[in-house]
């Protein structure tokens, strides 16, 4: 079982010709919603792999909250470890999506995603102790964070943090992270210089690992990933394809990287594999209605051996 420790958003969705200018109103298509939120995402992603998800977060007593749970069950996520909070919102996620290049701008509002405690994590330690690896990001507080990942090193089980959306980060907590995974722009803010090519993003994976860091993986969009780890350390490119939107690849990135991780793959496979499953979601629009299954990713993965 892989526990996923996080954020639970409904996203809020414009498609837009392009993104406004300060104080600049325009045109988009038609509101969408769609359930997403990075932690979310991550357990959709392990469940739709095929392997068994645990979530624990916080959603409002809404009807976003009950949309959002129903989403993850659907998949097969357990979802006991989600609490309801009441007098808060669930939180949500208003999101841009450029209709040519599906890149996209996100202005979060964290709602019932911030009231997750160090507590609260420490009350589901015994699930996380028995999980396969803990998964955490930053889009519920940094004690609860933490939580999750000492509980995770405490029990020698495999600790995943993306850190995003950017906060800074002690090297105390980075030291808890068996595998680090920023993308460019969380890597630039993270060592203080830019990344956005594989030589920078060489050169932050080595800052960070310096800083604690027992491997990290920097996902950097069309160009790929940059690993460096304790066994291998080197670039896997990306899949080219048409992206339409770009929302939750990053999450499926991980979600299926540490689904082959803990199966026991090798790790240029399991990157690989973690960058097939990003692939195929960028040609889809939402978050976790984009993201694919195992058959898809494995069919995906033999027709580019052909």
């Amino acid at each position: 079982m892989i526990t996923v420790v996080g954020s639970l958003n409904m996203d809020l969705i414009v498609r837009v010709p392009r993104f406004p200018e300060p104080g600049e109103a325009i045109h988009g298509e038609d509101l969408q919603t769609a359930c997403g939120g990075k932690g979310a995402n991550q357990a959709f992603a392990v469940a739709r792999m095929g392997h068994p998800a645990f979530m624990l977060g916080c959603v409002g007593q809404d009807g976003f909250g009950e949309a959002m749970l129903a989403n993850l069950r659907a998949v097969g996520v357990d979802t006991t470890g989600v609490l309801r909070r009441a007098g808060v919102p669930s939180g949500t996620a208003l999101i841009l999506v450029h209709d040519v290049s599906g890149q996209n701008e996100i202005v979060v509002a964290s709602g019932a995603n911030r009231t997750l405690t160090a507590d609260d994590v420490q009350a589901a330690a015994d699930v996380l102790r028995r999980s396969d690896a803990v998964i955490a990001q930053l889009e519920t507080t940094l004690p609860a964070t933490r939580a999750a990942l000492m509980l995770a090193r405490a029990a020698g089980r495999l600790s995943v943090l993306n850190p995003a959306p950017f906060a800074p980060l002690d090297d105390a907590l980075l030291a808890l992270c068996d595998y680090l995974v920023p993308n460019e722009n969380e890597a630039a803010r993270l060592v203080g210089s830019e990344v956005n090519d594989v030589p920078s993003a060489a050169r932050a994976a080595e800052t960070l690992r310096a800083r604690g860091a027992r491997n990290v993986l920097i996902t950097l969009g069309a160009a790929g990933v940059w690993v460096d780890a304790e066994g291998w350390r080197g670039h896997v490119p990306a899949f080219p394809v048409k992206a339409v939107d770009t929302v939750a690849a990053g999450d499926t990135f991980i979600g299926a990287f540490v689904t082959r991780l803990v199966e026991g793959a090798a790790l240029h496979e399991a990157v690989r594999f973690g960058c097939a499953a990003a692939a195929i979601a960028v040609t889809r629009p939402g978050a976790q209605p984009s993201i694919p299954d195992r058959q898809e990713v494995e069919a995906f993965l033999s027709a580019q051996r052909k």
